[in-house]
Order: C-alpha cells, then structure tokens, then sequence
C-alpha cells in the first residue's frame, strides 16, 4: 500500500529591521522605512502525510491530524530581538532616561548589521560617560563600517571624556588630515561637547592653527567662536583677525565687529558693522543689526536711514516702527504704516499685530480692530491683540462687545493663569472708567482667585468699593496690601483718603497721608487727600491752601470738588460756585460735582 513522503521546510520570518539617522548632538533618531529579511527567527512546519490505512476502514487515525496543530516556533528572547531592544532604546530616549536607552542600544548593536544603530549606541555610552560601552560601541561600529573620520571623532570623544591629552590630540589631528568635508565641523562639536573647557580650549589652540585651517570662511569664524565660548579670547580674535585679512567677506567683518562689541569697544563694533553692511546692502540681518547699535547709541536718524534703504521685512519694519515711536515722529510712523499696510502677503501677515499698534498710536481705531482681528491665534501677539481690541471697543462707545471679547478670553484662557488673570483685570479697569463699581469689584476678586494677594489687583478692588461707601472692605484690602508691601506710597494715601472721607479713625488717616505727602511732596492726589484730612479736621484755612495749589497745578476735577466744597463750608459761596463752574465745564458729568451739590444744596 502507497504511503505519502513526509516533507519538511523550512521558512525564514521576516523581521522588520529598522535603519537609523543619528545625530550625535542633538539625540534625536528617525525612523527610516526598510523592510530586510534577518535570519535567525525560524518557523518550522512539520508536514505529516497520510500513514497506510486500510481502504475498507473509515476511522480517523492519528495520522490526519490537523498538521498546523503540530508547529512549532522558535521565537528569540527579549535580549536577542533586534526591533524590541530599538523599541526600548527609543521609549527611553522618550522619556529622558539615557542610561536605559544607552544599554537598550548596547545590545542593539550586537544583533545589528547596520552602522547607524552602532553609531547611535556611541553617542549614548559617552553621554552618561559609560567608557567601557562607549570602547565596546566604537569597536562594533568599526566592524560595522563606519568612516575613519567618523572613529576619529568618537575615539576623541572617549578621550576628552576620559581626561586623556595626548590621545584627544592625536585622534583630533587624524579628524582634520581625514579629508573629510565635514572634519572641521565634527572637531567642533568634540569639543563643545567637554566637560572640561580647559583641555578644550588647550586643544583649539594647539590645532586649529590659520597654517591648518581650510580655505573656508565659515571654519575660520566657527573655530574663532568657539574659541570664545571657551574664553580663549585672544586665539578667538587672531583667528577673527585672520579670516577678516584672508576673506574680507562680509560675515567676517561681522564677527569682528561682534568681538569688539563684547570687549565694551562699541565705536570699533559700529565701524566694521558699517563696513560689514557695506560689503553686503541687502544683507537684512546686518541691516537690523548695525541699526539697532546705532539706535542704542542715540544715532535715530542715522539708523532710520540704513532701515529705510534696501530690502525690508517684518523685522525691518517693526525697527523702524519703534525708531520713530521713541522719538515721537508721527511722519515717520503714518510712513511705515503705509508702507507695511501695503506690504507682500506674508510680511503683511506677520505684521498684523505692529499694524494695529501703529493704527492706534495714529488714532485710527476702527482699522486698529481690523489688524487686530487678523493676527492668528498661534501668534505670540494674539492674547495681547485681544486685549487691545477690548479697550478699542470701549474707547469706541461699544462697552457690551468689550466685556463680551474678555468673557470669552476668560473662558478661553482657563489654563492659563497669567493669561487669565490679565483678562479679569483688564475687564474690572473698563468696569471703574465706566464707574459699575460692583462689575468692577466682581471682576477684581474672580481675578484675586487666580492670583491671590496680587498688590495690583487689592489696590484696584480696594479703590472699587471706596467708590461705593463700602469703607470696611475697602480699608481691608488697603491694610493687607500695606502688610504686602510696607510703606507703598499709593496704598497709604488711598487707605488714608479712605479713613479721611469717611471721617474715621483721623490720626491713622494723617499717618498715612503724611507719609505719603513725604515721599512724594509734589503729587496733586496726595495733596488732595491732606487738604481733604484737614477739612475733616476742621482746619479750613488750610485744606483751602493745599487744595486750591493742588488745583491751580493739576485741575483734576475731584480736587475742584473737594475745594469747592471747603470753600463753601467757609462761607465763602460766590468763589466756590466759580470752581464748581469750571470743573463743570471741563467735566460735564462728573459723578462727584453732582453728589456734592445735592448734599449742598438740597
């Protein structure tokens, strides 16, 4: 009787191999999408075929088993599997913890024929200074493959990290002989990368001679940069010097300008800066550079001219725009903003914010809103804008579409207290202007939620419910902003007009005014406030003196008021209708002139 032939075969898994791109200084690894076949996985199928079974009989046998029932798979453990230990090594790195990802790699390398996954594993082993693994990596990573500039580089790493000169100097010095085109760069990242500046620096000196240095500009000002990182100032400036006589480029006259200006030479810094921009007029940077010295020099006109010449950006723009802002010159700012307003797309774009800054300063509040509205909510300036267009909108007559922008920045901004805090503040100032004192003290306090015992925000709530008569938590939230702050001079004479006006508890009162009247003898609101103690203590000659100086000085409507009054109460009716005159003229509706009147004349 026939029998079938057992068969047997063999299959190799495939296993997804993973490439890496290292970048030894950053740490960070792509994935690259490879696809490779490892062996090492093996599933083995045995195939059983049909023992001899009699025709006549019917029974299953063993022999017709289900031959998938019988496989068996050989898997690797943990230690063994390439992708598991790349996996591991990369959550490690994501979660900060080198030392594990540097011994995930260790044993990556191991089972890895690719040199990026050794090279990786170098990088970690000298990170957390492991001098055994980082030997053990630069070994495999040979075997592997990697470039004799690349060994140089990471043999010199071990050996600064180890302390050891002679070795450092010798692998450096193969780095730059390599003929590499990135030698130079790879010698600079060994030695920014040191823990010990003074061999570093020793290093430098000793190497990167000008005799060595390539025919590269950018090495030159690389290496002299380097040099003053790592305080090796007078190398830095031979090099600095010798790229600028060699090259004469426009970079190297900026680098030599950048080293005078660290040495406190700022008049040989804006020498070669000019010299530097003459090389290179469209060079914005140095444009933004060289204008800003010559702006911190006091030089405006000579900056805004340079700005004003050649290629302009976001940068340029906003430079000029704050130019002209320090020297008032609203020609110059209606100038820029035309310009800008009209600027390509994407410097317009970006400029949104410093348009609607621009707009206001020129009084045009109506498209101040519209600039506003464009910046983008990823912009650094978008909390800001918003806030700006609520004070707009106030400042426009629209006081419900004002506090309706900062309920939403309020609810927008919840998890962020800063932020936050700003936009309860900003609604409680528009709630005093409009005198709703108790929108204002509810703003205030959800503001104080976020950011208790704020000095700013006691002042403000404290001010809001003085406005109101509610004396106690007024004078509450002035003491607990005296015991923040001993001594402020606004706190003590708000507290002390507080107590005065309610002609209460006067000797405090005149403690904290005549300390005030001290530190600031020349203020007209404290000399408001000490005329208006001494008319409650019954001095009337003088309160009439103080208040009627501090009226002639500053003629703030409330200080009328309060003169008015005194002048009144003395008798004196015909002089004190003449002040109330005035300040109704100058503020028609002044909440205080008509109170004191109807308590005057009832």
């Amino acid at each position: 009787m026939p029998a079938c032939e057992q068969n047997r075969a063999s299959l190799s898994a495939p296993e997804w191999r993973i490439g890496w791109r290292n970048s030894v200084l950053s740490g960070t690894v792509e994935f690259k999408q490879v696809r490779r076949f490892v062996a090492g996985g093996w599933v083995v199928l045995g195939l059983a075929g049909c023992a001899a079974v009699p025709q006549r009989s019917s029974a299953p046998t063993a022999a017709s088993t289900q031959p998938l029932a019988r496989m068996v798979v050989a898997t690797p453990d943990s230690d063994h599997d390439l992708l598991a230990q790349l996996l591991a090594g990369e959550l490690a790195l994501s979660s900060s913890d080198l030392k594990a990802a540097s011994q995930s790699y260790d044993k990556a390398m191991m089972i890895s024929s690719d040199p990026e996954v050794a090279s990786k594993a170098v990088a970690l082993a000298i990170a957390i200074h492991d001098q055994e693994a980082a030997q053990r990596s630069i070994d495999r990573w040979q075997k592997l493959g990697a470039t004799p500039a690349q060994l140089a580089q990471a043999r010199a790493q071990l050996a600064v990290e180890q302390g050891k000169t002679d070795e450092a100097r010798r692998q450096l010095t193969l780095l730059i002989t390599s003929g590499d085109k990135d030698a130079w760069r790879m010698f600079g990242r060994v030695l920014i990368g040191s823990r010990d500046p003074a061999l570093a620096g020793s290093l430098l000196e000793s190497l990167a001679t000008p005799d060595r240095l390539p025919a590269d500009p950018k090495a030159w000002l690389a290496m002299s940069e380097l040099g003053e990182q790592l305080n090796r100032h007078a190398y830095a400036q031979q090099v600095a010097d010798g790229a600028l006589k060699r090259f004469g480029t426009a970079e190297t006259y900026a680098w030599a300008a950048q080293l005078k200006l660290n040495n406190g030479d700022r008049t040989g810094g804006l020498n070669l800066l000019r010299q530097a921009q003459v090389k290179d007029p469209n060079n914005v940077g140095l444009r933004l550079t060289y204008a800003s010295l010559l702006g911190q020099s006091g030089q405006y006109a000579q900056a805004t001219q340079l700005l004003e010449k050649g290629p302009q950006n976001a940068q340029t723009y906003a430079l000029r725009a704050a130019l002209a802002a320090n020297e008032k010159d609203n020609k110059t700012l209606r100038q820029v903003y035309t310009q800008l307003s009209q600027a390509p797309d994407n410097v317009r774009n970006a400029s949104a914010y410093l348009l609607g800054q621009l707009a206001e300063v020129l009084g045009r509040k109506e498209e101040a809103l519209k600039w506003y509205d464009q910046v983008p909510d990823d912009d650094d300036h978008a909390f800001d804008s918003d806030l700006r267009s609520a004070i707009l909108l106030q400042d426009l007559g629209r006081s419900a579409e004002a506090h309706q922008q900062l309920a939403e920045m309020q609810t927008d901004y919840l998890d962020q207290p800063a932020q936050l805090r700003r936009a309860y503040e900003v609604d409680a100032d528009l709630y005093l202007r409009e005198k709703r004192y108790a929108e204002a003290i509810d703003s205030f306090t959800h503001a104080l939620q976020v950011a208790p015992d704020d000095p700013d925000l006691l002042y403000g709530r404290g001010l809001a419910y003085a406005e109101i008569g509610k004396v106690d938590p007024a004078v509450a939230d002035f003491h607990r902003l005296l015991e923040l702050k001993p001594g402020d001079v606004d706190a003590s004479n708000a507290l002390g007009f507080t107590l005065a006006d309610a002609d209460r508890d006067l000797p405090e009162a005149e403690r904290l005014i005549a300390a005030a009247r001290a530190a600031k003898p020349n203020d007209p609101s404290i000399a408001d406030s000490w005329g208006w103690l001494q008319y409650r203590l019954g001095h009337l000659d003088q309160a009439v003196a103080v208040l009627r100086s501090a009226w002639q000085t500053g003629k703030d409507s409330d200080v009328g008021v309060h003169l008015g009054e005194v002048l009144w109460k003395q008798g004196n009716r015909s002089q004190a209708q003449q002040v109330f005159d005035e300040v109704r003229h100058a503020d028609p509706h002044n909440a205080t002139l008509q109170q004191t009147l109807k308590r005057l004349e009832p």
